[in-house]
């Protein structure tokens, strides 16, 4: 697969972004290989799965690729979505997956790490959700798998400003489950998913479900989602996201707000 490298070792699989090219975007082309990947591991009943970049670069990974985003007018995350399918693979998925980082996890990419089980990171990483960089409205499921991770004043903090976050601050919010030096990153991360794989498989994978399953215990109302609904679809039909996607695309700063 010409986008990541995989392997499997005593019932631990990894699954490594190798698209420096695009700084490991998260385009529908990797997307595909990592979910094939992640149905071959559940079908050999791997016991955890590593998600990592296969080099230690600057950037983890540059998040969703924005050039496959509609420029205005359509839902830029719908249901099918590739990033979100493949958010709801490894959230389903009966193994743990552990998210292994060595640099910047942008935008969709943090949205990934925050929906792995565990996360270990060295002090190279950093956190940002960017959807306010682009007018980009998120989705209610997604704020929901940041609020089950993190405190609100951070989750309001990073959604609203669209900085990064250090790799210190993410361990203390609760993002990061771990820090290790960069020379011990892997050494840390296989150590635990070798442990984890020593467990009862089926003990673990009933926990995960559990765990996932009450996190979203969170119940609104047909007239709320109705209304959220209707906000996110202002949004994305409106100036702001327009311009922030073509700004985006044409590498310049983009002006909100104009009128």
């Amino acid at each position: 697969m010409p986008f990541i490298q995989t392997k499997i070792v005593n019932h631990i699989g990894t699954i490594a972004f190798d698209n420096y090219s695009k700084r490991n975007a998260l385009g529908s082309d990797m997307i595909h290989e990592i979910l094939t990947a992640l149905a071959d591991m559940e079908n050999q009943k791997i016991r955890a799965i590593i998600l990592r970049s296969a080099q230690n670069e600057a950037v983890w990974s540059a998040g969703h690729d924005v050039s496959e985003l509609p420029k205005s007018k359509l839902d830029p995350l719908p249901y099918d979505d590739p990033l979100l399918h493949l958010i709801r693979a490894i959230r389903s998925h009966p193994a743990p997956v552990i998210a292994m980082v060595h640099g910047g996890a942008w935008g969709g990419a943090c949205d990934l790490v925050v929906n792995c089980d565990i996360v270990i990171a060295d002090e190279t990483s950093a956190f940002a959700i960017t959807p306010a960089k682009l007018g980009l409205p998120y989705l209610s499921s997604g704020l929901l798998h940041f609020m089950s991770r993190m405190p609100l004043s951070i989750v309001k903090e990073m959604f609203f400003s669209a900085l990064p976050i250090s790799a210190e601050r993410a361990l203390r919010a609760g993002l990061v489950n771990q820090l290790a030096g960069e020379a011990e990153l892997e050494e840390v991360t296989y150590d635990l998913a070798n442990t984890i794989a020593s467990r009862s498989a089926e003990g673990v994978t009933v926990h995960k479900k559990m765990l996932n399953m009450l996190s979203e215990a969170n119940p609104i109302t047909p007239d709320q989602f109705e209304y959220l609904h209707g906000l996110r679809r202002a949004a994305y039909m409106g100036a702001d996201y327009s311009e922030g996607i073509e700004a985006f695309l044409e590498k310049r700063t983009p002006e909100f707000n104009k009128s």
